[in-house]
């Protein structure tokens, strides 16, 4: 229970960091697509510091499947992590959108999501990465895909970021794209670095 406590306030900070920032910027002139993107990533980081210890600081479903997928985690815990990581960002602030069409997003988002869970699993998982660091390769791999991303697709990167907002707001218009593109990605790199790795990675349980 714990664990997801801390799955849940984690996302929750992660949400109301990078969306409140998104709420800023629009009113104000502090705040540009920069800072947006440095508020994500820097949540990440401060949560994965603040509660890694506790839950693994996952804070994205897409995440846990492709730790599940990479025999990282429990497939047991998948469902119950997802649902408090969802919870987290239960709020009408700021719902994520294309730019473009679906599909372009949906690309955009597997791609990001790809690079995120490649970091995310050689730093937390591979005894070799150095994983003092994995909290700013991690947030800093956020910020990145936000940097770059973010004009396309919202650079959602993760299912709960969007789902909370969108169920709360009523616009399930393109919903689709953050749930499909970010597990799709996270699928894949969770198959590409168990191949990189070599070595069949063990389980760890939380």
């Amino acid at each position: 229970m714990r664990a997801h406590v801390a799955e849940f306030l984690g996302t929750f900070v992660l949400v109301f960091a990078g969306c409140g920032a998104i709420a800023v910027a629009s009113r104000y002139s502090g705040i540009n697509h920069i800072g947006v993107a440095l508020a994500f990533g820097l949540a990440v980081a401060v949560m994965i510091y603040a509660l890694g210890h506790i839950s693994g600081a996952h804070l994205n479903p897409a995440v846990s499947v492709g730790f599940a997928l990479g025999r990282h985690f429990p497939w047991r815990l998948v469902a119950s992590y997802s649902t408090a990581q969802i919870l987290g960002p239960d709020a009408d602030l700021g719902v994520t959108t294309p730019s473009g069409t679906d599909f372009q997003s949906v690309a955009w988002e597997a791609v990001l999501t790809f690079v995120l869970m490649l970091v995310v699993t050689a730093v937390a998982t591979d005894t070799r990465a150095v994983g003092e660091a994995a909290a700013l390769a991690i947030g800093g791999a956020v910020c990145l895909g936000a940097l770059v991303g973010g004009p396309v697709s919202g650079a959602s990167m993760n299912p709960a970021r969007s789902i909370g907002p969108a169920l709360v707001s009523g616009d399930l218009t393109s919903l689709w794209v953050y749930i499909v593109g970010p597990i799709a990605g996270a699928a894949a790199a969770a198959a590409v670095y168990r191949y990189l790795r070599g070595a069949q990675p063990e389980q760890v349980s939380s």
